[in-house]
């Protein structure tokens, strides 16, 4: 009894959220026609045919197609190339193309093209059609290329024609003025191009404004005539069928990613396959009618979306109300200012080039790419620019495979151990190929004859090259008095080929995120399933065996030579929280960190009147009998303990041992309470965790021995913020009171080759 209304209430909001898109795509299928050279109606039809085709035949429901601002420059460069009719030929071919391609099941073949190359062609795009429209707005006419557009441009802008000027302008301001309405308005609900195209055609109709306008043939949707064959050579025909087939295609299938990031619950994930056929059969039928290209638009798509749509009638609808329009309101659509839709495009172009996606990419080290490309689309033209950010992409993909690191140091004699001969400590790390040899051989060759080396090899690959300059200096270095440890951290590349066996190891393999939770990393095979549950004891002694059998005896090297001493520079305290992992947060190992983990990370001031001497205890043993150099106090976020602080300790007072303990947090809590919360943007319980580590920073100096030392210089106070969502670590600046990430580049190194 409930379906019905449910479906009548899904269908209300398709039907609102399809003349939402509608209005979205109205002005910007007509002003991408214009831009690509293409008689103004082949916009309508690409956006009836996107509309109505793939909306019905489409795997990602919500997903809305048509004519896309990222094929405008290969569509205007076909144009001058082929011609027209011979272009709508090229659209039904690589219409073709795709079927076959989303018949053969590759479609996710097409996502192997790097975003920063995706990202890079379309900020490209967005460049080109900038620099051509701009002479639109001003009342001249784009030139043949880019670079041709930019060179006229100041001559250009020294002869405007006023009229269109200002009703680019005009078109302009409203845009940019509609996008910073307040979100949820009711205005908001219109899209701000229909507004801001409906303004212009407005003052130009009431001032009688001699600019140009749109001009529709006869026929509302342009007449029709038979497709033509391309005149050219074969090649050059087949490679614009692929470059229409494969841009549209893939700029489809990423729009279908990213709307399945954002689809609403009870909207089934896309089908890849199944939309890249759809848009296959809807750029057949739009070049057949005499349309532009088609492909997913994530402007259209997201507008889908938020304004509720919920199946594919949505999308279908938006094509219906587009071909109403062309039918019924043919007059209308040609009062409209060519400037208009070349001023919303320059804004839809400047929005290609997203600075957001520049800094994603600048994090991954990919920004080169996407620069490459841009620049490539701009100066050579869309595929020889895309060509070019593949290329620059290959080039780092090969360099990171083969990227390695040579660290060089000196290992100091522990004092008081008598007299040691000098000794190096190497560490390679990476893919170990001929292509690194000379910068591992220039490091061991500057180590001096006689010298002891810890040669640590974390490489996951050694090729011949690289094994036999390695074996060769090792036999070198030793005939000269000098002694050689390798310690192999993952395969043992260099064993097996000193011994001759170059088969897979037999022996049990670290497995893959070691770090991760015991329940992480249990894999249960099917024969087991009935098998009674492992009980917490066993699960502690299987970990236990994996540490045996895999893990031990890459340790037992270091482990003995710290069996007799150890020799700490930090003391490290912390939480005694499961999610806290001091080793890992600290990239540490064994005998680098003295710890001590107590509930919220509390140090009792000197002379309290709860007395507990067990972190006074670890402190004087840490500076008196150890000499450690830094003291770090570690809190983290969602701590149990600060949050019952901030309860008052209601929620723990029948735990009478815990409640005493959390009494030396009242200092922590005296502080929170004193604090203007307007200087921070964080929850309370965020603040307070924070708060905690500067007090109890501050009541390590309560103990006077230890005050003397850190004034001197001789200790060092440090405050970190481990923030468990995103498994990031905040660092103290205890002048300004605030945390801020670690960052990521290291200011000072000790020898690196």
């Amino acid at each position: 009894m409930t379906s019905k209304p449910r479906n009548v209430s899904i269908v209300r909001r398709d039907l609102l959220a399809s003349f939402v898109v509608f209005l979205v795509a109205v002005p910007l299928s007509l002003g991408i026609a214009v831009a690509s050279g293409a008689p103004v109606a082949a916009g309508l039809v690409a956006a009836v045919a996107g509309g109505i085709v793939a909306g019905l035949l489409g795997g990602s429901p919500l997903q809305v197609s048509g004519p896309a601002a990222g094929l405008t420059v290969l569509v205007a460069e076909l144009v001058q190339t082929y011609g027209w009719r011979a272009t709508c030929t090229i659209t039904m071919l690589g219409g073709l193309v795709q079927l076959a391609l989303g018949a053969g099941r590759i479609a996710r073949a097409a996502l192997a093209v790097s975003p920063a190359v995706v990202h890079g062609m379309l900020a490209g795009v967005g460049a080109v059609i900038v620099l051509a429209e701009v002479h639109v707005v001003l009342g001249g006419s784009p030139q043949q290329s880019a670079v041709a557009n930019l060179r006229e441009l100041p001559g250009q802008l020294a002869r405007p024609d006023l009229p269109t000027a200002l009703l680019g302008g005009l078109t302009v301001l409203i845009l940019l003025g509609w996008s910073r309405l307040p979100r949820g308005g009711r205005l908001r609900l219109v899209p701000g191009p229909l507004p801001a195209v409906a303004a212009a055609t407005t003052a130009a109709w009431a001032l009688a404004l001699p600019v140009p306008r749109v001009d529709l043939p006869d026929s509302p949707l342009g007449g029709w005539s038979a497709p033509v064959l391309p005149h050219g050579p074969p090649l050059g025909v087949a490679g614009a069928v692929v470059s229409v087939a494969l841009v549209a295609a893939v700029a489809s299938l990423l729009c279908s990613v990213a709307v399945d990031r954002i689809r609403p619950a009870g909207v089934p994930p896309a089908d890849l396959d199944r939309e890249l056929r759809a848009q296959g059969a809807a750029n057949a039928v739009s070049g057949l009618l005499g349309g532009l290209p088609v492909a997913g638009v994530i402007v259209r798509s997201t507008a889908n979306v938020d304004a509720g749509g919920r199946t594919r009638l949505s999308p279908v609808l938006h094509g219906v109300w587009v071909l109403v329009l062309a039918l019924a309101c043919a007059p209308l659509i040609e009062r409209v200012p060519l400037s208009a839709l070349a001023a919303l495009l320059i804004v839809l172009g400047v929005r290609l080039t997203d600075p957001a996606r520049v800094r994603d990419l600048r994090h991954h080290r990919e920004a080169p790419a996407y620069y490459g490309t841009l620049a490539g689309v701009v100066l050579l033209g869309l595929g020889e620019g895309v060509l070019v950010g593949i290329a620059i992409m290959a080039v780092m993909a090969l360099r990171r495979l083969t990227r390695l690191s040579v660290r060089t140091e000196e290992l100091v004699p522990v004092p008081g151990d008598g007299p040691a001969p000098p000794r190096r400590h190497v560490v390679v790390e990476g893919t170990f190929t001929f292509l690194g040899v000379p910068r591992v051989t220039r490091a061991l060759r500057e180590i001096p004859a006689g010298c002891g080396v810890d040669l640590d090899l974390n490489v996951d690959f050694m090729d011949h090259a690289a094994f036999d300059a390695i074996h060769q200096w090792r036999i070198a270095h030793e005939r000269q008095g000098g002694r050689v440890d390798i310690d192999e951290v993952h395969e043992t590349w260099y064993e097996r080929a000193v011994t001759g066996d170059m088969t897979q190891p037999g022996k049990a393999a670290p497995p893959a995120r070691w770090w991760a939770p015991w329940e992480n990393r249990r894999r249960r095979p099917e024969a087991e399933l009935d098998a009674p549950e492992t009980s917490p004891a066993d699960v502690l002694l299987n970990g236990i065996r994996e540490y045996h059998g895999s893990t031990a005896r890459l340790v037992r090297p270091i482990m003995s030579e710290l069996a007799m001493k150890q020799k700490p520079q930090h003391l490290f305290i912390t939480c005694v929280d499961s999610r806290v992992v001091p080793n890992i947060i600290t990239a540490s190992g064994p005998g680098d960190l003295f710890i001590n983990r107590n509930v919220g990370a509390l140090v009792p001031r000197h002379g309290s009147r709860t007395p507990d001497d067990s972190v006074s205890a670890t402190v004087e043993y840490a500076t008196n009998v150890l000499d450690i150099k830094t003291i770090t106090i570690c809190g983290h976020s969602n701590c149990g303990a600060m949050a019952a602080l901030l309860a008052g300790g209601t929620e723990v007072e029948h735990l009478t041992g815990l409640s005493r303990w959390l009494r030396h947090g009242n200092h922590s809590l005296a502080r929170f309470l004193s604090t203007d919360p307007d200087g921070w943007d964080e929850p309370p319980l965020t603040r307070l965790c924070k708060i905690n580590v500067m007090q109890q920073l501050d009541n390590l100096l309560t103990y006077p021995w230890l005050q003397e030392r850190v004034e001197s210089g001789d200790i060092e106070l440090v405050g970190l913020y481990l923030d468990i969502s995103t498994a990031t670590v905040e660092v103290l600046d205890r002048a300004n009171g605030t945390f801020a990430r670690v960052p990521d580049e290291i200011p000072n190194t000790r020898t690196l080759t």
